[in-house]
């Protein structure tokens, strides 16, 4: 399952992802947060796994569903997934619509949500990625 979470810069995109983390990892869950940077590690519980993408070569959205696939294959219990700031993370503009109809059917068969934070208007995004909105 997918979850986007859409707004101008400044709308409180970040507060609402740093609540729904911790609202959620005081349970037995196996929580991966991606992220380019480290702004968000004094922010989360100790228990999320952080991972910040300046430390490995991604670039595009094919990448970076590559990447999220090997964590997936590493950790067979992962429940949640969040991805901050989409398109720094994924260092890419276009092909967003393509990522996220991969990843959705990618997650299809597994019990795992994904939640994307996207910096846009909602009413400017394609149908398909107005669905998760």
């Amino acid at each position: 399952m997918i979850k986007i979470i859409a707004g101008e810069k400044g709308t409180g995109k970040t507060a609402i992802l740093v609540d729904d983390i911790n609202k959620i990892a005081v349970q037995d869950n196996n929580i991966v947060c991606i992220e380019r940077g480290n702004r968000l590690d004094q922010l989360l519980k100790p228990n999320v796994r952080l991972v910040n993408m300046k430390e490995y070569p991604v670039s595009g959205f094919d990448q970076l569903l590559a990447f999220i696939s090997g964590i997936c294959s590493k950790d067979y219990d992962l429940t949640h997934i969040y991805i901050d700031s989409i398109y720094k993370v994924a260092d890419a503009q276009d092909g967003l619509e393509a990522f996220v109809t991969a990843l959705d059917a990618f997650l299809a068969d597994k019990p795992i949500t994904a939640t994307i934070i996207l910096s846009g208007k909602v009413d400017e995004l394609p149908d398909a990625v107005k669905a998760f909105c």
